[in-house]
Protein backbone atom coordinates (compact mmCIF):
# COMPACT_ATOMS: atom_id res chain seq x y z
CA UNK A 1 0.00 0.00 0.00
CA UNK A 2 1.65 3.22 -1.13
CA UNK A 3 -0.75 5.83 0.22
CA UNK A 4 -1.47 6.49 3.84
CA UNK A 5 -4.80 5.29 5.17
CA UNK A 6 -7.09 8.07 6.35
CA UNK A 7 -8.23 7.56 9.94
CA UNK A 8 -11.07 9.78 11.11
CA UNK A 9 -11.54 10.65 14.76
CA UNK A 10 -15.01 11.94 15.58
CA UNK A 11 -14.55 14.12 18.62
CA UNK A 12 -15.48 17.19 20.61
CA UNK A 13 -13.18 20.10 21.34
CA UNK A 14 -13.62 19.86 25.13
CA UNK A 15 -13.17 16.09 25.37
CA UNK A 16 -10.09 14.82 27.19
CA UNK A 17 -10.63 11.28 25.90
CA UNK A 18 -10.60 12.68 22.36
CA UNK A 19 -7.31 14.46 22.96
CA UNK A 20 -5.90 11.28 24.52
CA UNK A 21 -6.87 9.20 21.47
CA UNK A 22 -5.34 11.69 19.05
CA UNK A 23 -2.13 11.76 21.09
CA UNK A 24 -2.01 7.95 21.20
CA UNK A 25 -2.47 7.83 17.42
CA UNK A 26 0.35 10.32 16.93
CA UNK A 27 2.65 7.94 18.80
CA UNK A 28 1.83 5.18 16.26
CA UNK A 29 2.58 7.16 13.09
CA UNK A 30 5.95 5.42 12.72
CA UNK A 31 4.29 1.98 12.94
CA UNK A 32 1.44 2.33 10.42
CA UNK A 33 0.99 4.45 7.27
CA UNK A 34 -1.92 6.73 8.18
CA UNK A 35 -3.11 10.29 8.23
CA UNK A 36 -5.58 11.56 10.82
CA UNK A 37 -8.60 13.75 10.20
CA UNK A 38 -10.32 15.09 13.31
CA UNK A 39 -14.02 15.93 12.93
CA UNK A 40 -15.73 17.93 15.68
CA UNK A 41 -19.30 16.64 15.96
CA UNK A 42 -20.59 19.60 17.98
CA UNK A 43 -22.00 21.52 15.00
CA UNK A 44 -23.38 18.58 13.05
CA UNK A 45 -26.70 17.23 14.28
CA UNK A 46 -26.40 13.95 12.34
CA UNK A 47 -22.90 13.23 13.67
CA UNK A 48 -23.97 14.24 17.17
CA UNK A 49 -26.84 11.74 17.07
CA UNK A 50 -24.67 9.00 15.58
CA UNK A 51 -21.51 9.39 17.69
CA UNK A 52 -22.40 11.74 20.54
CA UNK A 53 -22.40 9.15 23.30
CA UNK A 54 -19.36 7.29 21.90
CA UNK A 55 -16.74 10.00 21.26
CA UNK A 56 -14.01 9.71 20.50
CA UNK A 57 -14.75 7.28 17.69
CA UNK A 58 -12.01 6.06 15.35
CA UNK A 59 -13.20 5.20 11.84
CA UNK A 60 -11.35 3.99 8.76
CA UNK A 61 -12.97 3.24 5.43
CA UNK A 62 -16.42 3.35 7.03
CA UNK A 63 -15.41 0.79 9.67
CA UNK A 64 -15.45 1.65 13.36
CA UNK A 65 -12.16 0.55 14.85
CA UNK A 66 -12.77 1.66 18.43
CA UNK A 67 -14.34 4.31 20.63
CA UNK A 68 -13.69 5.95 24.03
CA UNK A 69 -10.02 4.86 24.04
CA UNK A 70 -7.57 3.85 21.35
CA UNK A 71 -7.53 0.05 21.12
CA UNK A 72 -4.06 -0.82 19.78
CA UNK A 73 -5.08 -4.44 19.13
CA UNK A 74 -8.09 -3.37 17.05
CA UNK A 75 -5.94 -0.91 15.12
CA UNK A 76 -3.32 -3.60 14.48
CA UNK A 77 -6.04 -6.00 13.33
CA UNK A 78 -7.41 -3.36 10.94
CA UNK A 79 -4.00 -2.71 9.41
CA UNK A 80 -3.34 -6.45 9.29
CA UNK A 81 -6.38 -6.82 7.02
CA UNK A 82 -5.59 -3.93 4.68
CA UNK A 83 -1.80 -4.04 4.36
Amino acid sequence: MSDATLLTVYSRECCHLCHDMIEALDALRSVYPFAVRVVDIEDDEDLEQRYGHLVPVLIANGEEICHYHLDPAALAAYFGRIL
